[in-house]
């Protein structure tokens, strides 16, 4: 899996649980990512995680060290575990994409969200 596959496979991730949150979901559009990628666990499990990371896993651990560091002032994951690594890297992912999608959309990222959102938000993703 190369890392353009990790990011597509996120983004897939991402629009699914869009589609999801769409009936239901009245939070604001900048509470999104957390409950995206904060309330449960991309990949679960040691095995799992180490196939995810394959190769690339320097290039991942170097993206959250720098990631951390740069919005925590320290690295806070604990990079030895594959699973909590993978995690970690997915939040930051989601970030970026979901980032990506609200410079068109912004007008809901201070305001709660609305099924037209969701909408706009998985056609930009797209």
């Amino acid at each position: 899996m190369t890392m353009t596959d990790r990011r597509n496979e996120v983004k897939e991730y991402l629009i699914d649980g869009l589609n999801d949150l769409t009936d239901y979901y009245t939070g604001y559009g900048a509470d999104l990512h957390n409950e995206l990628f904060n309330t449960d666990y991309y990949i679960i499990g040691t095995y799992q995680a180490e196939q995810w990371l394959d190769n690339d896993v320097f290039e991942i651990i170097s993206l959250v060290k720098d990631y951390e560091n740069d919005n925590f002032g320290e690295v806070i994951t604990d990079i030895s575990n594959p699973e909590k690594l993978v995690n970690m890297y997915v939040y930051i992912l989601g970030e970026e994409l979901l980032s990506e999608a609200f410079r068109s959309i912004n007008e809901c990222y201070n305001r709660p969200m609305y099924k037209g959102d969701f909408y706009n938000l998985i056609k930009e993703l797209n």
